[in-house]
């Protein structure tokens, strides 16, 4: 008798599994077909069509075609270029208005959603604005006159346009991080600073020995996600120069929509899809290797 209740109990217990290995799969079916049909598909695809010329035929000489291109290599040098100034950056402004906006300031809370209301503005949309104010006769260059100085060519110039587009990406990117170090430091215990202010620490000391350890974990993920999100800028670039003057602005998510779509080189274009994707990889693997681990 015992074990024929034992035996009845695994079974219920059984079936009760099933029932909510069912659920849960019909819960997570919609997020996986998303992710099959619109991130595993299309890397898989761009994968094969890599390994492909024009005419559909297998061939390695695609991505030796690709790294023999004077502009897809001038593009992966400015896209590195770009990422090496914009970087830290964006992070030490972001660091900086964290810790500002965290201490008592008046209005802290208006002066937190205004610095983070860009990143509610499509990225197309921050262009099309800024591609205004950066005009030869739009309002930047009108304020200048006015003071006396001479115009500067923002989008026009070799010189200034890659500098024109990382004010365009700090504008929507430096609030964005700044949310995630403003958490950071409001997860460092308040006691810690008041114990170090009695012992006559100051404010460089503070931040040096309290707040920088305190937000490791929080810096170097928005190190690592800062630098995959900067790989992947586009619209600015697309809408306002085209990746001119001259290439100055030519980063790699550019050089690769126009294989793709203004001269309809698909396997060139893939390929240059999977050296980004690459990079990415090999950023998330730092990102993985850096973190620290528990305390």
């Amino acid at each position: 008798m015992s074990a024929a209740l034992d035996t009845h109990t695994r079974h219920r217990a059984r079936l009760r599994a099933r029932r909510s290995a069912a659920t849960a799969l019909a819960f997570l079916a919609p997020a996986i077909v998303g992710v099959v049909v619109l991130r595993l598909w299309p890397a898989a695809e761009a994968l094969l069509t890599s390994f492909t010329d024009r005419h559909g035929d297998f061939t390695f000489g695609t991505f030796e075609r690709l790294f023999t291109d004077p502009t897809f290599l001038g593009s992966l040098r400015v896209t590195l270029l770009f990422s090496l100034i914009i970087n830290p950056l964006q992070i030490a402004l972001a660091l900086f208005l964290a810790v500002l906006l965290t201490q008592r300031v008046p209005l802290v809370g208006l002066w937190r959603t205004l610095i983070l209301l860009p990143v509610a503005i499509p990225q197309i949309v921050s262009a099309i604005i800024w591609g205004v104010l950066f005009r030869p006769d739009g309002p930047f260059n009108s304020v200048l006159v006015a003071l006396g100085l001479p115009a500067i060519p923002w989008l026009t110039s070799p010189d200034m346009a890659l500098w024109s587009i990382m004010i365009i990406c700090s504008w929507v990117g430096v609030g964005y991080w700044m949310t995630f170090l403003v958490a950071g430091i409001k997860d460092i215990p308040e006691s810690l600073y008041e114990a170090a202010q009695l012992d006559g620490a100051g404010p460089w000391q503070r931040f040096t020995n309290i707040t920088l350890p305190g937000l490791r974990r929080p810096l170097l993920f928005v190190l690592v996600a800062d630098t995959v999100a900067n790989f992947l800028v586009f619209a600015p670039v697309r809408q306002l120069t085209r990746g001119g003057p001259e290439g100055s602005t030519n980063l790699i998510m550019n050089t690769i929509f126009e294989r793709a779509y203004q001269l309809g080189d698909m396997p060139a274009a893939s390929a240059g899809t999977i050296v980004l994707v690459l990079i990415v990889v090999v950023v998330v693997g730092i990102q993985f290797r850096l973190l620290p681990g528990k305390d």
